[in-house]
């Protein structure tokens, strides 16, 4: 892949995070057993006693908060306006105290509380190796329960949070045995207290929260999103989300709105939208983007997301540019594989493996959306007309759909610039073109969608792309890749084995007609999804071969 040209990739992203010595720093010990009020906790043999000593301390850059690891602290971490700087940051952290432990993290318990850990107007803040949870407890004000929730109410700019080897697990807003109204789950993000894994909120005027990273976490169990960025107006700048697993999220497993450039990668994603305990959504994608501008999504597994609507592996919600989605695997996900929804300008799949995604029958078991293999949907709100989405490239994916499922594609007469080259659709059962079904349907009738590049795509059947879906390839490509292990649930077992037929069998891309743009970041790879050069011209699907 070219060097990415987008403004978001800063050298402030360092993986090794190595924290300075500083001369002047205080290191804050907290103990619920050895801690007393008496205290200040600035050696190691008296520490505060609890979190509410730790709100009133007056931190300055290159402080530590350190929390006996092995314990549980009953409570919130509350910081306000805490300044670190980039070569001080202040640490939020575990220390080992006492037998060698299993699990080398403290433990924060904020059942009763609204968030685990607080950070508003916060700059420069490093949080890591901790263990949050809150299973109920409903307090009498607030809408949310977050692990962690990072925000702002001040006008300014701040920088540089960091959340790694956290893990945030069983995070309900209400108590055991509460049942959501049965029709909840048809609303478009819930309407209800939940609890959130990870946070990030902008909804201040002319406040910018940017450079953040999250990184080596575990958001498991929770009742609605596990990890979530919300800002008005791309307020919120640059995030990256490397290496975390997100489980058993009652809602989406990632999300975010309102942002500008971000990159997110070697996620495992795994039952988003489960419906496994009364208090969760019970709805949601693997990942999604909405209003967001230059976000690569690469590398990343998204299984097994659940909900009667939406609830695709990964998809790409109204008001996007330049969204990448490659060198992922998506497997078994309810909603479907490729969904990219109205005013969505020059945004992608490319590069990625899809296994039966897209199950989903509309009228059973509460679905009201079909599951699609391929959905391009001019919705944008519902009182809005509907609208492209716009310039919209999908090449070199590879789809796999067992013979127990029929594949559906829609495509929105409302769009305008689709480029499909260069995929495998190995569609074993019957296909079928069906119309959008967001909350405002797609009225049937007829429409030219203007500037068409679909061709030199290979199907395991002529039938495999509906003769009724409103585009059709020009250049049908009919045969048996004999991948490895079809149906398969890993990426090497989609390795095809039929050289001749996919072999250099691939063409260059080219921009779209009227497409002055193409993709920000390139339309040429240099690697495949397996980390193999592409050398000459592209074999067809995500796999190129030696």
């Amino acid at each position: 892949m070219p060097k990415l040209k987008m403004s978001f990739f800063f050298p402030f992203f360092a993986l090794v995070l190595i924290l300075p010595c500083h001369t002047h720093a205080t290191t804050y010990y907290v103990n619920p057993v050895l801690g007393t009020a008496d205290y200040d906790g600035k050696n190691l043999l008296r520490p505060l006693k609890d979190l509410q000593k730790v709100n009133q301390l007056p931190i300055q850059a290159g402080d530590s908060i350190l929390l006996a690891a092995g314990y549980t602290f009953s409570g919130a971490l509350r910081l306000k306006g805490i300044q670190g700087t980039a070569e001080a940051p202040v640490v939020i952290s575990s220390y080992q105290w006492g037998n060698t432990l299993e699990d080398k993290r403290a433990i924060i318990d904020a059942k009763g509380f609204l968030h685990g850990v607080h950070l508003t107007n916060c700059s420069h803040i490093l949080v890591k190796d901790l263990i949050i949870t809150a299973d109920g407890g409903a307090s009498g004000t607030g809408d949310m329960r977050c692990g962690i929730l990072v925000d702002t109410d001040l006008a300014g700019q701040y920088t540089g949070i960091q959340l790694d080897h956290i893990w945030v697990k069983d995070l309900f807003f209400e108590d055991q045995g509460f049942q959501r109204g049965k029709d909840e789950v048809r609303t478009a993000n819930g309407s209800q207290r939940y609890g959130w894994g990870i946070r990030f909120i902008n909804h201040t005027e002319g406040a910018t929260l940017k450079d953040l990273l999250v990184i080596n976490c575990v958001v498991k169990n929770v009742a609605h999103t596990g990890i979530k960025f919300t800002s008005r107006n791309k307020a919120i700048e640059n995030i990256r989300i490397y290496n975390n697993r997100v489980l058993e999220t009652g809602g989406p497993g990632i999300q975010m709105s309102g942002i500008s450039g971000g990159h997110i990668k070697d996620n495992y994603v795994a039952h988003s939208g489960s419906p496994d305990d009364s208090r969760k959504w019970g709805r949601g994608s693997g990942l999604w983007t909405w209003g967001s501008a230059d976000i690569v999504i690469e590398n990343n597994h998204f299984l097994n997301a659940n909900g009667p609507g939406d609830s695709a592996g990964c998809h790409i919600d109204f008001n996007c540019e330049n969204v990448v989605v490659q060198y992922n695997f998506s497997a078994n996900n309810a909603g479907g594989f490729c969904e990219i929804l109205g005013n969505n300008y020059n945004c992608a799949y490319r590069y990625n493996i899809s296994v039966n995604d897209g199950h989903r029958v509309k009228g059973e078991n509460g679905a009201f959306q079909e599951g699609k293999t391929f959905w391009l949907s001019g919705y944008q709100g519902n009182k809005k007309p509907r609208k492209g989405p716009f310039n919209s490239y999908f090449y070199n994916n590879t789809i796999y759909v067992g013979k127990d499922i029929i594949s559906k594609i829609a495509v929105d007469k409302a769009s305008a610039g689709v480029l499909i080259m260069n995929n495998i659709f190995y569609i074993e059962g019957e296909s079928q073109a069906v119309l959008g079904d967001q909350y405002k349907p797609e009225q049937a009738g007829t429409a030219t969608i203007k500037d068409i590049v679909f061709n030199n795509n290979l199907y395991l059947k002529s039938e495999n792309w509906p003769k009724a879906a409103s585009i059709q390839d020009k250049s049908q490509r009919i045969g048996d890749p004999r991948f490895f292990q079809a149906g398969g649930l890993d990426i090497t077992a989609y390795i095809p084995t039929n050289i001749q037929l996919i072999k250099d069998k691939g063409l260059a891309i080219p921009r779209i007609p009227n497409d002055e743009i193409g993709l920000t970041i390139g339309l040429k790879v240099a690697h495949d999804i397996l980390g193999n050069p592409i050398i000459g011209m592209p074999d067809l699907g995500a796999i190129e071969l030696e």
